[in-house]
């Protein structure tokens, strides 16, 4: 594999040329250490670069060194904490930086992060000096938990190359994994299980703000409108309110839900009905409510939505908006005569 040297000593970059193309690209080095190669990147490659560690220390060095260098911001922080903050990147690079990061707490942010499209880099250990592996015994992923996990969490697996030391007494190696952001916002059921028959018909609501669209995620991992089931009594448009309070604090008025109309499809021999609505009006600021299965509501901009929607959620959007690049399973959509 071709190799690029470092710009402060000899030591070899071995994940520079898989990184492709980077001219006038936004990427983030993560684990940036004392960011040499997120300097190479700005200067050799021409990216725009966000090099981020957790190390106080490390990102002192690094700005005492390369402070003054223009498209190099550095940045000392939690990888994941800046992830939930920072705008969309081209492409995520880590070199042995990931190992020590809980992948189920740092893959979905990863994979939201990234535009669709966009590309993951990264390194992890397979076997140290000896050629001992360290074994998820240590909280080190195997090569295939690592390709399990990123599959889990939205990301197309492309390749996974081994990386040996150059020298042959030194049997240490490690993996390189290239992974991309499918272009196309992915979709998924949040079980395998049918909907209990009560619960067959229910509500999601749209409700775009000037951040963008509401979604929310649920316990099981998909992420979702505000919504819920119709209660005995109620009206459609007096569910969306309900459970828009319930689930996220936001108060709107009947009068401010437009109905879109009704999705039928089938799941496990059960008839599922879900019916859309757009919410023009509401006042408050979304927050998670206790003893509710969805939270962590956040804004989406249409044109960065996040992998991994509840399908239920994903026919609304298509509903709503044809013209949005989600996939989903097949559902009959009627809209109401009112709808636009």
């Amino acid at each position: 594999m071709p190799q690029t040297t470092s710009p402060d000593d000899s030591r070899p970059w071995p994940v520079d040329a898989p990184l492709g193309d980077l001219r006038g690209l936004r990427v983030l080095d993560l684990g940036c250490g004392t960011a040499r190669h997120a300097a190479h990147l700005v200067r050799d490659r021409g990216a725009r670069v966000d090099a981020v560690d957790s190390s106080p220390s490390g990102i002192e060095r690094a700005r005492a060194r390369y402070g003054d260098l223009p498209g190099l911001t550095l940045v000392c922080a939690d990888a994941v904490e800046h992830l939930r903050t920072a705008d969309p990147y081209d492409v995520v690079h880590a070199a042995l930086a990931l190992s020590s990061i809980d992948p189920h707490r740092l893959l979905p942010e990863l994979a939201r992060s990234l535009k669709p499209g966009g590309r993951l880099c990264f390194t992890v250990p397979h076997t140290d000096a000896a050629g001992d592996a360290p074994g998820t015994e240590a909280g080190v992923p195997t090569t295939d938990v690592w390709t399990e996990l990123l599959r889990r969490y939205g990301f197309e697996v492309e390749s996974v190359t081994e990386l040996d030391a150059p020298e042959e007494a030194d049997h240490a190696s490690s993996r390189l994994f290239q992974a991309r952001r499918p272009a196309r916002v992915t979709s998924r059921p949040r079980t395998t299980r049918p909907p209990v028959p009560h619960a067959a018909i229910g509500v999601g609501a749209v409700v775009l703000g000037p951040r963008g669209l509401l979604l929310g995620r649920h316990r099981r991992g998909t992420l979702e409108l505000p919504g819920g089931t119709v209660e005995p009594g109620e009206s459609l448009r007096e569910t969306v309110v309900r459970e828009l309070a319930e689930e996220t604090g936001l108060v709107a008025d009947p009068a401010d839900v437009r109905l879109l109309g009704t999705l039928v499809d089938q799941v496990g021999g059960v008839v599922r009905m879900t019916v859309g609505a757009v919410v023009t009006a509401w006042r408050g600021t979304p927050a998670d409510q206790p003893d509710e299965s969805v939270g962590d509501w956040r804004w989406w901009p249409l044109d960065a939505l996040p992998p991994g929607l509840f399908e239920c959620s994903a026919q609304i959007l298509t509903a709503w908006r044809p013209g949005l690049p989600i996939d989903h399973a097949p559902a009959h959509f009627t809209p109401f005569a009112d709808a636009p």
